[in-house]
Order: C-alpha cells, then sequence, then structure tokens
C-alpha cells in the first residue's frame, strides 16, 4: 500500500466531521462520501431509532462499499465520512483500502463532550445537516463510541481541541 487515498472520520456527534471533510476536499482534492447523505436521501423516512440506523446503513454500505474501492482503483481521492465510532465499521473500511491496495488515514476528531453537546445545540438550530440528534440521543450514541487504537491498520492522525 503506497498512497494515502482513503480518509476515515471517527469522532462523536458533532465533533468537526463535516468541517474536516471540507478541508479535506480543499487541501487533497477530494471526493467525499456522505454516509448521512445517503441514508437521509434514501431512509429518511424510515429511521426512527437506533436498529433502524444500522439496518439503512448495511443497505447503503453494501452499495457504497465496491463503489468506493473503484474510486480508488481509479486513483480518486476518498474521505469516507461514514459512522467510525466501533472497531468493527473501521475494520469494514480498512478491508476496502485493503481491495484497492491503498493506505488509509483514520482521522480520530477527540473533542470534549461538552464542546459536541454545545455544537449539536446551534447545528440543530440552523438545520444545516441533514438529521437533528438532541443530547440524549447524543448520550445514547456515545455509549457505542471506541476510540481506535493504534493497532487497527490505519495510519491515525488525531484532531483535539
Amino acid at each position: 500500500m503506497v498512497e494515502e487515498r482513503l480518509h476515515l472520520l471517527c469522532g462523536k456527534p458533532a465533533a468537526g466531521k463535516s468541517t474536516l471533510c471540507a478541508q479535506l476536499v480543499r487541501t487533497a482534492g477530494a471526493v467525499v462520501i456522505s454516509e448521512d447523505a445517503w441514508l437521509a436521501a434514501l431512509f429518511g423516512d424510515q429511521m426512527a431509532s437506533l436498529k433502524d440506523f444500522v439496518r439503512c446503513s448495511q443497505k447503503v454500505r453494501d452499495v457504497a462499499g465496491p463503489h468506493v474501492v473503484d474510486l480508488l482503483r481509479a486513483g480518486v481521492t476518498v474521505v469516507l465520512d461514514f459512522q467510525a465510532n466501533t472497531a468493527e465499521s473501521r475494520a469494514w473500511m480498512l478491508g476496502l483500502a485493503r481491495q484497492a491496495q491503498v493506505q488509509a488515514v483514520l482521522h480520530h476528531l477527540d473533542v470534549p463532550d461538552a464542546v459536541c453537546k454545545a455544537r449539536l445545540t446551534a447545528r440543530n438550530a440552523s438545520g444545516a445537516h441533514p438529521f437533528s440528534v438532541s443530547e440524549a440521543q447524543f448520550d445514547k450514541l456515545s455509549a457505542h463510541f471506541v476510540p481506535p487504537s493504534p493497532d487497527e491498520g490505519f495510519r491515525l492522525v488525531v484532531h483535539s481541541i
């Protein structure tokens, strides 16, 4: 694996993943594939619970995975803006990089919960994000968050404030 062309984002809701995506588009000439955008467009009316999210997310992954591999093999730099908050999710993403024979860079946004919650409140008020997340939902999602470990096989870049 030579080139770093797959960028992955790991962080709690409102940690700054979308902002980092935009920066990577500018600096790396990357194409962003956003799980939230696909989920909202395809399944927005079907997602009322975490169980619904998991079901719909798997469908998106089944379609997006081979597409990402094809883009990487064609020389396109990809930012995969998918939930990378568990070792299992990250292993799936690393598998895509390995299929395409590129290096995956995992960007871990290590932001305190209080900062994320303040950003979340502002984001919800703006209506700019496809999904609104309550503080209770933030806490529930955060309970499933597993920080990445250096031995997962990624080049790990930590962004903290």
